[in-house]
C-alpha cells in the first residue's frame, strides 16, 4: 500500500486561489488482536507493516525472539493484524500515552535502564556520523517532499545499515527493530539518527536494542537526556552539516584533531570523469550503503583538514560539506583535475583520489603523505604499476603540469621528467595494504557487479558464522 495520497487542493498564487494538487502522508489505524484479545491500535504509515509489528513486540519484551511468534497475519484492507504468541500475555497491562506523533502505545516502559551499553567501551567517529545523516537526508524522499513523515536509520563506521520511515517516529524504530530481527542484524553499539524529536520511548527502545549513539536533526527532551545518561548512551541533538550538541557522554566520541591530521596537505577528489567504460557517473554508485564518493570524502576527512572535489558538475555533490572547483582546462581528463587541485589548495601539497576508489586505506595514505618532503611528486606503485590516481603532488608540479597542459597533452605522465619523482614500492605499501584495495579502481559494468556481488557474498558468510557461533 502507498504511503502517499494525491489530493486536490487550492493554491494561493498571485493573488488569487489557484486548483492545485499536494501528495499526502497516509495515516493508517492498524487494530492489533494478540491471542484473541484486542490489545491497541498503532496510528503508523501502510508500508512493511511486518517489520513494525515485530519490532513492537521486541520492544515491548513480549518476545525474545522471532520463535516466539507463532502466526502473523495482516489484512490490510480492514486495518486488523491477527497474531498468535507463545505463552500468555500478562493479565493488567499499563498503556501509557508516548510523547511520540499519533497515538504511539507503549507498556511496561522500565523506569531505569540497566543495559550493556552503559559498561561497554566504545567511540564513534564523528566523520562516520555525519555521513550516516547524510544518507539519511538522502533517502528520506518523504520527509523532504511534504515534511510529514519521520525518518531513521541504523549504522555503523561503515555506513548505513537500516533505513524506514514512518508518520510516527517511535514506529521507525520499531520497524528497524523487527527489520534487524528478520536479517539478522546485531544492533549493539550501533548509532541510531532520527529526522525527529529524541523522548524517553525512543531512548528505551533504543537501549533495548544496545544501540550506543543517538543523534537527531532536532532537540531532545530533558527526560530524554537523563534516561541516556543512566543507560550510557551518547546524545547529540541539532546534527546539521557539521555541528552538533552533546547532551551525555561526550568521551565516547572520536572528533579528529590537529594532532591526528595530516598537516600541510589537502585530500583531493577528483570527480570529473566522463565514465565512457561504466556508462554512468561512477562517483555516484552504490556501495555499503553509501555513493563511492561518500567513502572517499570520509576517509579523507578523517586525514586532512581540507578537503576539495574536482568537478564540473558541482550540484552532484552539494550534500558534502567541502568545496568544490572546476578544471581551469576544461576536457583535458585526469591531468586537469589534478592542475586545479592544486591551484585551489589552500595547502603546498594535495593528496588525490579517484572517485572511483572507494577504498582508501588511511594507514597507506599516512605512509605515502611522510615521504612529502623528499620530492615534488610521491608516487606509489602497485603490483599492477604506477598510481597516479593515488598519490601526493606540490605545488612546484604546476610549471611543469601548466606546460604539457597548454600543449593539449593529456596523459597524466607526461611531465613527469620535468620534476623530483619519489615512487613508492609495492612491497612497502602490502605490508599496510596486503590485497591493495587502496588501489582498487571500479571502471566498468562488470567490475561494479562482481564488486556487488562480493559484498553480498561477505554479508552471508558473516550471517552464517554468526549462526554458527
Amino acid at each position: 500500500m502507498d504511503t502517499k495520497l494525491s489530493r486536490s487542493i487550492y493554491r494561493l498564487k498571485s493573488g488569487t486561489l489557484q486548483p492545485a494538487r499536494r501528495t499526502i502522508v497516509e495515516e493508517y489505524p492498524l487494530r492489533l488482536r494478540v491471542n484473541g484479545r484486542e490489545l491497541a491500535t498503532l496510528i503508523c504509515s501502510p508500508h512493511q507493516l511486518n517489520f513494525l509489528l515485530v519490532g513492537f513486540f521486541r520492544l515491548q519484551g513480549f518476545v525474545e525472539s522471532l520463535d516466539d511468534i507463532q502466526t502473523l497475519g495482516i489484512c490490510q484492507d480492514f486495518g486488523l493484524a491477527e497474531v498468535r504468541l507463545k505463552g500468555e500475555l500478562p493479565r493488567q497491562l499499563l498503556p501509557t500515552l508516548t510523547s511520540g506523533c499519533g497515538t504511539g502505545i507503549s507498556y511496561n516502559l522500565p523506569q531505569t535502564l540497566l543495559t550493556a551499553v552503559a559498561s561497554k567501551q566504545q567511540s564513534f567517529s564523528s566523520n562516520s556520523l555525519f555521513l550516516l545523516m547524510r544518507q539519511l537526508c538522502r533517502q528520506a524522499e518523504l520527509y523532504r517532499n511534504h515534511g510529514g513523515i519521520h525518518s531513521a536509520a541504523i549504522g555503523d563506521e561503515g555506513g548505513m545499515l537500516l533505513y524506514a520511515e514512518d508518520i510516527g517516529r517511535h514506529n521507525t524504530l520499531d520497524r528497524l527493530a523487527g527489520e534487524a530481527w528478520f536479517k539478522q542484524i546485531d544492533l549493539t553499539g550501533k548509532m541510531l539518527v532520527t529526522s525527529g524529536r529524541v523522548s524517553t520511548e525512543m531512548v528505551a527502545k533504543a537501549a533495548r536494542l544496545g544501540i550506543g549513539l543517538i543523534a537527531s536533526r532536532t532537540s531532545p527532551t530533558d527526560k530524554a537526556i537523563e534516561l541516556c545518561k543512566q543507560a550510557g548512551i551518547t546524545l547529540i541533538g541539532y546534527l546539521r552539516g557539521e555541528s552538533f550538541e552533546v547532551y551525555s557522554h561526550p568521551k565516547k566520541l572520536r572528533i579528529p584533531n590537529q594532532n591526528e591530521r595530516i598537516l600541510g596537505v589537502t585530500g583531493v577528489i577528483l570527480a570529473g570523469g566522463e565514465s565512457r567504460r561504466m556508462g554512468s557517473d561512477k562517483s555516484l554508485l552504490p556501495i555499503q550503503g553509501a555513493r563511492f564518493i561518500d567513502h572517499v570524502y570520509a576517509r579523507l576527512a578523517d586525514l586532512f583538514d581540507e578537503v576539495i572535489i574536482v568537478t564540473n558538475a558541482p550540484d552532484l555533490y552539494s550534500d558534502i560539506p567541502c568545496r568544490k572547483v572546476s578544471d581551469i582546462y576544461r576536457g583535458q581528463g585526469a591531468l586537469a583535475g589534478i592542475h586545479a587541485g592544486l591551484m585551489h589548495a589552500r595547502q603546498k601539497q594535495i593528496f588525490v583520489v579517484a572517485c572511483d576508489m572507494p577504498f582508501v586505506t588511511q594507514d597507506v595514505v599516512r605512509e605515502i603523505c611522510a615521504a612529502a618532503e623528499q620530492g615534488d611528486l610521491v608516487l606509489p606503485i602497485s603490483s599492477s604499476g604506477h598510481e597516479p590516481l593515488h598519490a601526493l603532488y606540490a605545488k612546484t608540479c604546476l610549471p611543469a603540469m601548466e606546460q604539457v597542459l597548454a600543449t593539449g597533452k593529456k596523459r597524466i605522465t607526461s611531465f613527469f621528467d620535468q620534476v623530483r619523482v619519489v615512487e613508492f614500492p609495492s612491497e612497502r605499501l602490502q605490508q599496510l595494504d596486503p590485497q591493495e584495495q587502496s588501489f582498487r579502481n571500479i571502471n566498468t559494468p562488470e567490475e561494479y557487479f562482481q564488486l556487488r556481488g562480493a559484498e553480498k557474498s561477505a554479508i552471508v558468510r558473516k550471517l552464517h558464522k554468526k549462526q554458527q557461533a
